[in-house]
C-alpha cells in the first residue's frame, strides 16, 4: 500500500482520542448517549484542531448500533463504511468548490427522503463560509424546517461570514488552539507507536511551529522524520520548522543587551544567512525574551522542556525588566509590520538597532529602576522645580512689560530660521493656485488613500507625511510634514511615475504632474499670491479650494485665539 501522511493515518476515530477538546466531546457524547442531538451543528475554530474528524465521529456514533456512551464501536460495518467513505447515507461536501445554489438544492431535495441503511442522513459541510449568499438563503429553509432523520454539521474557519440567521439555527461548538504540552504528548506516543526515535528537546520545537494546530504538527513531523537519518533530533528540527537555536538566540540578544550595535547587526546576518523565515525569527525571539521574564519573576512555571543555557542564566540576571518589557514591545511592532511588506530584512535590521541602542534612549528612567535610590529623583524633582521658577519669572516680567515689548523679542526668535538647501518650485506652486478648482482637490482627496495602498510601501511611508492642499487640471500640491521628505519625494522619479499612472486608473483621463513644498513654506507662499492677486477680479472663486479663498476667516481665527490667551495685552495692527 501507498505511504500514508501521519495525519491520515493518526486521524482520531473516537471521541477520546480528539485531543485538546475535552468539553466539546464530553458534551457531543453525552447528547447521543441520552438522545439529545440537535439537527444542525456548527464547528467553528482553526485550522487542524479536529473538527472534521469531529463531524465524522458523531456521524459515526449516532448511526453506530454497538455505540456505548456515546462512542463508536469503529468494528461494525456501518463504523467501518463511515470511516472509509463508502457509507451513502453520509456525505461530506467541499464546500469552497460546490457553493452554488444548484448544490444546496440537490441536497434539500435529497434531505427529504429517508436513509437507505443507517438512522441519520448526516450532511458534512465543510468550509461553510464559502456558500453564496443564494445558497445560504437555499440552505436556511432546510434548517428552519428540519426532517427528524436528518443532522447537518457546519464546518469553518471563518464563522464571521456565516449570516446570523444561519448561525441561531445551530448548536455551536468553538473548538480552540490546542495546548503545546498536550500535542507533545500526542506526537511522543505517535512516535512511541511507530517506533521511531527522537530526542525529547525536538517535539517542543515542533509542536510550538504549528502553534495550535495538531494536523500541522502531524504535517511537521512527518518531514522531520523525512530529513532525520533514524533519529529525529533537535537540530532536525530547527532546519525542518526554521526555528532559531538557543545559541543564536543567546548570541543576538546578548549583543543587543550589551548594547552591541555591530554585534547585533552581524548575528543578525548570520542567522538570515542560514535562510530562517523573517516571521518564524521575531516569534522565536519575541518567546525567548518572555522567557527571560520568566526566569526572573517566575522561573517555577517556565516549560520543563526548555534547555537553559549559561548564557541565557546570565541574561536573566543581569537584565532588569524593563528593558525587556522594551525589547517585546519593539518585536511585537516589528512582528505586525513584516506582515505587509516584501521587505522583511529591512524591517529586521531597523528593529536590531532600535533593541540595541534602547538603553541609551531611557537610560535616566532604566537607571532609576537597577539603583532605586532617592538622590536621583530627588535631584530631578529640584531641577523641575527651578525651571517651573523660572517660567513663573518670565511670564512674570511678560505681564509688567506687557505684550508690546516682547513682540521685537518674539519677531527676532520668529524670524529666525534655519537655512535650507531645498529649492522652492514658487512658479509652480503659483501656477497650481491659479488653476485650483475645488472638484479637482475633492476627486483627489476622494481616492487618496485607496491610491495610497496602491504604491510600494517605502513610497507609502514619504506620502504618509504629506497632505493636498490645492488640485488642478494640470498640477497637484502635496504639503510635507517635514523638508527632508520634500526633498525625498521630489527626487524620486518612480514616485511621480506611480502617482500619474495610479491616480489615471482612479480618475479616468487625470494625469496631472506633483508638486512638493514643505510644511512651514506654505503660509508664505500662499500669503505672497494671495497678495499679488488680491485686486484682480476673482471669476472663478467658487472653484477656489477653501483653503486659499477664505485667508480672512483664517486671521479672525487667530485674532480671537490671541484675546482668549491674553485678554486685554492684545493690541490689534493693520498691516
Amino acid at each position: 500500500m501507498a505511504y500514508q501522511a501521519l495525519y491520515r493515518v493518526w486521524r482520531s476515530q473516537r471521541f477520546d482520542d480528539l485531543v485538546g477538546q475535552e468539553a466539546i466531546t464530553r458534551t457531543l457524547k453525552n447528547a447521543i448517549a441520552q438522545h439529545k442531538t440537535s439537527h444542525a451543528y456548527l464547528f467553528t475554530g482553526p485550522r487542524g484542531t479536529g473538527k472534521t474528524s469531529a463531524a465524522k465521529i458523531f456521524a459515526k456514533a449516532i448511526n453506530c448500533p454497538n455505540s456505548v456512551d456515546g462512542e463508536p464501536c469503529n468494528h461494525c460495518e456501518m463504523c467501518q463504511a463511515i470511516t472509509e467513505g463508502r457509507q451513502e447515507d453520509v456525505i461530506e461536501i467541499d464546500a469552497a468548490s460546490n457553493n452554488g445554489v444548484e448544490e444546496i438544492r440537490f441536497i434539500r431535495d435529497r434531505a427529504n427522503y429517508a436513509p437507505t441503511t443507517a438512522a441519520y442522513k448526516v450532511y458534512i459541510i465543510d468550509e461553510v463560509h464559502m456558500l453564496s449568499t443564494g445558497a445560504f438563503n437555499a440552505l436556511l429553509k432546510t434548517l428552519e424546517e428540519p426532517k427528524e432523520h436528518v443532522i447537518f454539521i457546519l464546518a469553518t474557519t471563518e464563522p464571521h461570514k456565516i449570516p446570523a440567521t444561519i448561525i441561531s439555527r445551530t448548536q455551536r461548538f468553538d473548538f480552540k488552539r490546542i495546548d503545546t504540552q498536550v500535542i507533545i504528548k500526542r506526537l511522543a506516543f505517535i512516535l512511541d507507536e511507530s517506533q521511531i526515535s527522537y530526542e525529547e528537546a525536538a517535539l517542543p520545537v515542533i509542536a510550538r511551529a504549528a502553534e495550535g494546530g495538531m494536523r500541522d504538527a502531524l504535517s511537521i513531523l512527518d518531514q522531520a522524520i523525512s530529513f532525520s537519518n533514524e533519529t529525529i533530533t533537535l537540530s532536525d528540527a530547527l532546519a525542518v520548522t526554521g526555528s532559531l537555536t538557543t545559541e543564536m538566540m543567546d548570541e543576538y540578544i546578548g549583543a543587543c543587551l550589551a548594547e552591541d550595535v555591530s554585534g547585533a547587526l552581524s548575528a543578525l546576518e548570520n542567522i538570515l544567512a542560514e535562510g530562517k523565515e523573517a516571521r518564524r525569527l521575531t516569534e522565536d525571539l519575541l518567546l525567548y525574551c518572555r522567557d527571560l521574564l520568566m526566569y526572573q519573576q517566575a522561573p517555577e512555571l517556565l516549560d520543563e522542556t526548555k534547555q537553559l543555557t549559561d548564557a541565557f542564566k546570565n541574561l536573566a540576571e543581569n537584565t532588569v525588566s524593563v528593558r525587556l518589557y522594551q525589547m517585546i514591545k519593539i518585536l511585537s511592532e516589528t512582528q505586525n509590520e513584516i506582515r505587509f511588506t516584501n521587505h522583511a530584512n529591512v524591517y529586521l535590521e531597523v528593529a536590531t538597532v532600535k533593541l540595541a541602542t534602547a538603553e541609551k534612549n531611557q537610560s535616566a528612567y532604566i537607571e532609576s529602576e537597577k539603583e532605586s535610590g532617592p538622590s536621583v529623583s530627588s535631584q530631578e524633582l529640584t531641577a523641575l522645580k527651578t525651571e517651573v521658577q523660572q517660567l513663573k519669572n518670565e511670564l512674570q516680567q511678560l505681564r509688567n512689560q506687557g505684550i508690546a515689548q516682547a513682540a521685537p523679542t518674539e519677531e527676532k526668535t520668529v524670524n529666525k530660521k534655519v537655512s535650507s538647501n531645498y529649492r522652492l518650485p514658487t512658479e509652480k506652486v503659483y501656477q497650481v493656485l491659479s488653476e485650483a478648482t475645488k472638484n479637482d482637490l475633492q476627486q483627489v482627496r476622494g481616492v487618496w488613500e485607496d491610491l495610497l495602498m496602491a504604491l510600494p510601501v517605502t513610497q507609502r511611508a514619504i506620502l504618509k507625511a504629506s497632505e493636498i492642499q490645492a488640485a488642478g487640471p494640470n498640477l497637484v500640491l502635496l504639503v510635507f510634514d517635514y523638508e527632508i521628505l520634500c526633498q525625498r519625494a521630489e527626487a524620486d522619479s518612480d514616485l511621480q511615475l506611480n502617482l500619474q499612472n495610479s491616480l489615471s486608473m482612479m480618475v479616468k483621463d487625470y494625469t496631472p504632474d506633483f508638486v512638493y513644498i514643505p510644511k512651514e513654506n506654505w503660509p508664505r507662499l500662499r500669503q505672497a499670491y494671495l497678495s499679488q492677486h488680491q485686486d484682480e477680479p476673482q471669476e472663478n472663486t467658487d472653484e477656489m479650494p477653501e483653503e486659499i479663498s477664505l485667508p480672512v476667516e483664517e486671521e479672525n481665527a487667530v485674532v480671537e485665539q490671541a484675546k482668549s490667551l491674553f485678554g486685554n495685552l492684545v493690541t490689534i495692527k493693520e498691516d
